[in-house]
């Protein structure tokens, strides 16, 4: 391939490997369609790719950027901060009736802190055994 390229390339990025895989984006880039910034001298869409880097027409930090955007599958959207929302209400448990004689009382299990939940979970008998499963 053309080797005095990609020494000339090893000056502006610094791994080799990140150095092709700029290229190859760029090299699609070029069969895409997107304007070359060189002349193009007969040469193949890689070696127009490599030389763009080696005379910095492109920035390897903008290929690079231009690289993770292409590969990405979920864009993030910047959301307002919880602060900058209005309060909501938190709805209202609907009263729990009581099924036996014992007293009525108000649980809520979103407020259940975890060394609460693990003691509820020592204190369960595991059930018997039945035959008939």
């Amino acid at each position: 391939m053309a080797r005095v390229t990609v020494e000339d390339c090893v000056d502006k990025v610094d791994n080799r490997f990140e150095l092709v895989l700029l290229a190859s984006h760029r090299a699609r880039q070029i069969s895409q369609g997107n304007p070359i910034t060189v002349d193009r001298d007969n040469d193949k869409n890689p070696v127009v790719a490599l030389r763009e880097i080696a005379d910095e027409t492109l920035s390897p930090g903008d290929l690079k950027e231009d690289l993770i955007h292409s590969l990405q599958k979920h864009v993030e959207v910047d959301e307002p901060e919880e602060a900058a929302r209005p309060a909501e209400p938190a709805p209202q448990a609907a009263p729990r009736q009581a099924i036996t004689a014992e007293p009525e009382e108000n649980v809520t299990f979103d407020r259940m802190s975890e060394e609460e939940l693990l003691a509820g979970i020592e204190g369960l008998v595991p059930p018997e055994k039945n035959d008939d499963y």
